[in-house]
């Protein structure tokens, strides 16, 4: 009898210290980066003879990605064209008349933007502009984040994380900064992007900003 209860102390000893094990395993194992979403390197609408400003504005077919839309605000917004630089096609904003914000939005996926989502973008700032990252949330609110992106006129990666950073609503319109926003649910977001929060100063080195190859590394969540 007391060689029964000696092995059944044995074994149940066993599988306690194989649940702590495992337990702990799963506590120390590191978090993984979400795999690339999606990509998007842009193109040039079709137009007729040299590209001007006129004649290679902003339009939906800049999108190469068919699984992707792009949107654009700014009552101003409509000058921003397509331009090619580095041998990359990006999006420019320095006819803008107004503050723009620049959206990718996924046609089948909301986008859960937390824990270790990037969103990996190349950008040109020129004469002090300054981006900052934009969400539209599940329920139509546009914010805009408080982490700046500032490249002084060259075109750099950027890498920005979502968390650990204030939030406010911005106007879809005037693209202006409003109210904060308390603890925004980036688990479900409809569009992801850049803003610059200033009109632009035009050709030359007046203030602008350049959006180039954009990927973004985060979790689908169906529609």
């Amino acid at each position: 009898m007391r060689i029964r209860v000696l092995r059944l102390l044995a074994v149940v000893l066993l599988v306690f210290g194989i649940a702590r094990s495992v337990s702990s395993m799963q506590q120390t194992a590191p978090a993984v980066r979400p795999p690339l979403l999606f990509r998007e390197d842009w193109r040039l609408p079709k137009h007729a003879g040299a590209a001007t400003d006129e004649n290679t504005r902003f339009t939906p077919e800049v999108v190469t990605n068919e699984r992707l839309e792009v949107k654009l605000y700014g009552a101003g917004s409509a000058p921003v064209r397509a331009a090619e630089h580095e041998g990359r096609i990006d999006l420019w904003t320095g006819l803008a008349t107004s503050p723009v914000a620049l959206t990718l939005r996924d046609k089948r996926n909301y986008l859960d933007l937390t824990g270790l989502a990037r969103l990996r973008w190349i950008v040109r700032t020129n004469a002090i502009h300054t981006l900052y990252p934009v969400v539209k949330l599940a329920d139509g609110v546009l914010a805009v984040g408080s982490r700046g992106i500032s490249t002084d006129g060259e075109f750099v990666q950027v890498e920005i994380a979502f968390s650990g950073m204030k939030w406010y609503t911005l106007d879809q319109q005037k693209v202006v900064v409003m109210l904060e926003v308390k603890n925004p649910d980036l688990s479900k977001v409809d569009e992801v992007g850049l803003a610059s929060l200033a009109p632009g100063g035009g050709h030359g080195i007046a203030g602008s900003a350049n959006f180039s190859t954009v990927e973004l590394f985060a979790t689908a969540v169906p529609r």
